[in-house]
């Protein structure tokens, strides 16, 4: 079983994690969504489209001007709370490191940390546990929040993300954190260059047998766009095909862009599969 707080999912069911950016500068969007309305849309959308999750962020990956805590709360924590008031049932991720932010937004609704920065700030894991929140224990092999990956080495890059997610978890465990509300990701692209991330890709199977439920965040990523040579309005096609690796080998949640597209390749390679059902199957039968 999954749970983020008072929401439970069973353990066949694949969760898309819709991307909500209040931010004027992300790679992908371009600050479509900065305005409160905009993202507001943005949550109604993908709602209407069946994502389980969103995951609001409030401060860009890449490097960029410094945003302070203060700063990062007045951008995501209002909208969190409004969020919450009109979905209750919706499960709110907010991609924070800061535990000052995740404490923040967990008293106006957030249900999970996504921690994109691999435990910068150990105390987030104490913020989760005294919320009863879920956690996203990511791999970045050490790098700076907000650094770009230079000429970073590992000798099995694989072996390195399941050992730090996976301590990751434990600590948070220890710490308070529900088990069922704890959940690993490789982060590719962050602290990896394309061999990594693709290498990850590959193997992610490996992750998924340590048990814990395992999330990847695929979508429109450097990796794919240097693999194909690709900028970033096209990479859809790439990251569906990323995608489908992922969801043969078992990965459970998806950070996405595209909520339909993803969830119609999980959905039909869980059913190759045998872990799926399909939703209607009468050929040869009537």
């Amino acid at each position: 079983m999954l749970r983020f707080r008072a929401h439970t999912f069973t353990d066949d069911a694949t969760l898309m994690m819709a991307i909500v950016n209040r931010t004027p500068d992300s790679f992908y969007d371009k600050g479509s969504t900065w305005a409160e309305d905009a993202a507001f849309d943005r949550v109604a959308a993908v709602v209407a489209q069946g994502a389980e999750i969103v995951d609001i962020g409030g401060i860009k990956a890449a490097p960029g001007i410094e945003i302070s805590p203060a700063e990062e709360r007045a951008r995501v924590v209002d909208f969190v709370a409004r969020v919450r008031e009109t979905y209750p049932s919706l499960v709110i991720s907010v991609d924070t490191w800061r535990a000052e932010v995740g404490a923040a937004v967990c008293e106006a609704g957030a249900d999970v940390l996504n921690d994109a920065w691999g435990g910068a700030d150990p105390e987030l894991v104490d913020v989760a546990a005294s919320y009863d929140a879920g956690i996203i224990c990511t791999h970045t092999g050490g790098v700076t929040p907000r650094t770009r990956p230079f000429r970073i080495e590992y000798d099995d890059v694989v072996a390195a993300a399941i050992d730090d997610t996976t301590r990751y978890a434990e600590r948070a465990l220890t710490a308070g954190v529900a088990r069922e509300s704890i959940v690993i990701d490789p982060a590719h692209d962050f602290g990896k260059n394309t061999f990594h991330s693709l290498e990850v890709t590959r193997r992610i199977g490996e992750m998924v047998e340590t048990g814990w439920p395992v999330l990847v965040s695929l979508s429109n990523k450097d990796f794919v766009g240097e693999t194909l040579d690709l900028p970033v309005g096209e990479r859809l096609i790439g990251t569906l095909a990323s995608t489908a690796v992922c969801a043969l080998a078992g990965a459970r949640i998806y950070r996405v862009h595209e909520v339909v597209e993803t969830r119609q390749v999980v959905d039909m390679v869980w059913s190759i599969a045998g872990r799926r059902p399909p939703r209607r199957a009468i050929r040869g039968l009537q």
